[in-house]
């Protein structure tokens, strides 16, 4: 049976707001005020995080602090390869999601020849890169990086050639061209897009399964469908971004948006999805106590977090024979 490993990332730099770093300190506190023993129960390894280098001046405006952004990533591949090469479930909580570019890159490293779905539960589509993004933050693009797409269709910026040659090294993280193809990547809940991202998801069909259609059909006919949709994939990887969470839950988060799931649906969610034996790797995110009251985001987040840990601990103990 798979043993979960902790991958702490803190690193916030492609975040358009600070504080996301704290977010893994603020799950530990939630989870000494719930008296939980979850940090005592897993070995956990903290990846460097590179964020002092905020205070430096800022070459990239089309891809803030793009340069050190590749370094960590670097350091987030190798260390979700090395987890899985010991055999180790690698359960990354990062500060902000750009950083699950650097995990995709690991999962890819680790598997070469298999087939890889990505199940992304977030407000938004991050599929922008330095060409299209309107704000330069590079937590936008993870999922463009992934996929090897620039975009130039809906070109409104005109990068460097030093931004376009940490993005093209980015890309080449993992494995050199595509880590994923656009018909194996399922949004779930993504509801505030800009119009290059919206070209993106209708020109490749990208699904995004709406929180209208989550309530309508209730959340397990959701996990159904979606994991369906990647019936041809041999791993997945399933991205929570906390801000997939409504608003009125998520103040703690540098981009909340309305509309959105509540706690429960996000266990529920969280936890379905995990019992697929296929899934390889599972990231939460974006928490930052700086924006939020009483850690109350951090506190729903580790309700979510140990509901999907009990999954995959679940999971692991029925299913040893398919390992």
């Amino acid at each position: 049976m798979k043993k979960v490993k902790l991958i702490e990332v803190r690193s916030e730099l492609g975040a358009g707001t600070r504080g996301a770093s704290m977010g893994i300190d603020a799950l530990r506190v939630a989870g000494w005020d719930k008296g939980s023993d979850y940090f005592r129960r897993f070995n956990s390894v903290s990846v460097p995080d590179l964020n002092y280098t905020l205070f430096d001046k800022d070459l990239f405006p089309n891809a803030h602090h793009i340069d050190s952004i590749l370094a960590v990533h670097k350091n987030v591949a190798n260390t979700v390869e090395q987890t899985i090469a010991m055999d180790m479930f690698p359960l990354v909580l990062s500060g902000d999601h750009s950083n699950a570019h650097g995990t995709i890159a690991g999962i890819k490293a680790a598997y070469p020849d298999k087939t890889l779905g990505v199940i992304w539960i977030d407000a938004h589509a991050d599929i922008h890169s330095p060409y299209t993004s309107p704000s330069g933050n590079v937590h936008g693009m993870p999922v463009a990086a992934a996929l090897n797409i620039d975009n130039l269709e809906r070109q409104i910026n005109d990068p460097a050639p030093e931004t376009i040659f940490f993005w093209n090294s980015l890309k080449k993280l993992g494995i050199d061209g595509p880590k994923l193809e656009p018909k194996h990547l399922v949004y779930i809940v993504v509801r505030d897009t800009e119009e290059p991202e919206d070209y993106l998801l209708a020109k490749h069909g990208i699904r995004n399964f709406t929180y209208a259609e989550l309530n309508e059909r209730g959340v397990a006919q959701i996990v159904a469908d979606a994991l369906e949709l990647l019936q041809d994939c041999d791993i997945i990887y399933v991205s929570f971004d906390v801000d997939s969470l409504d608003s009125k839950f998520s103040k703690g988060t540098g981009t909340p948006v309305e509309v959105g799931l509540t706690v429960e649906q996000a266990k529920e969610l969280n936890y379905l999805l995990l019992q697929d034996p296929r899934i390889v790797c599972y990231e939460m995110t974006e928490i930052n106590p700086t924006l939020d009251t009483e850690n109350t985001m951090a506190e729903n987040a580790f309700d979510i977090l140990e509901a999907a840990t009990e999954a995959i601990l679940h999971r692991e103990s029925k299913s040893t024979a398919i390992y």
